[in-house]
């Protein structure tokens, strides 16, 4: 295992920042894994407007969930999420960043 890696497992054993989430795949059968859950603030520009809205992203490892897919539901305490969009990993190939929205 490389230092990055077993920095990565910190993380995500870190009870601060990461979570027990539940990943179900479209069709498949439910899985606990654990994730690190943002929500930042978006403002994206149309035109000369500013939008700002709410996002929620979830870093998921990729050790635990090999191929997410738009589509795929997570419980995050009991609060229903679906991935919407390409999920997009990270540049050493650990972790998934998948965007969501209310179920």
């Amino acid at each position: 295992m490389t230092a990055f890696a077993a920095a990565l497992d910190a993380l995500f054993a870190d009870a601060h920042l990461a979570r027990d989430v539940v990943y179900t795949a479209e069709g498949g059968a439910s899985a606990l894994v654990r994730a690190i859950l943002r929500r930042p603030d978006d403002v994206i520009g149309f035109g000369k407007a500013q939008i700002w809205s709410e996002s929620t992203r979830l870093d998921l490892r990729l050790s635990e969930v090999a191929n997410p897919r738009p589509g795929d539901r997570i419980e995050i305490d009991g609060e229903a999420f679906l991935i919407q969009g390409e999920p997009v990993r990270d540049r050493e190939r650990f972790v998934w960043t998948v965007d969501l929205r209310p179920a």
